[in-house]
């Protein structure tokens, strides 16, 4: 069997399609400047919604030249497990539940279960 082998076509490999009479989209070129001077330009269909910034890759995020400036989007603040707690509970509840556990520590108070 193995003087027999079999060949194919190769359809993973290559198209059989041609680029004849293909009309690509139309495009237009958005240009981008860095902080550090360095501007760039990008590709976009011309029914795309152009954004405002676009990270460059190497020089950072540019924002777009001629455009208007990027919404400031408002910094989220970091809940920590303290404000999560403090959500739920009031500060005096979980004072009580303090003072109870401690009398539970020292063995003022059997443990309930």
């Amino acid at each position: 069997m193995s003087e027999r082998s079999l060949r194919g076509t190769q359809l993973g490999s290559r198209s059989l399609e041609s680029d004849v009479g293909v009309e690509p989209a139309p495009r237009q070129m958005v240009e981008y400047a860095t902080e550090d001077g360095h501007t760039f330009s990008v590709p976009f269909s011309v029914e795309a919604d152009v954004p405002a910034t676009w990270d460059s890759g190497t020089h950072g995020i540019g924002k777009r030249v001629g455009g208007e400036e990027p919404e400031e989007t408002p910094e989220k603040h970091v809940r920590t497990h303290w404000d999560m707690l403090l959500e739920r509970r009031s500060f005096e509840e979980l004072q009580a539940l303090l003072d109870e556990r401690l009398a539970v520590r020292r063995g003022e108070i059997p443990p309930q279960v």
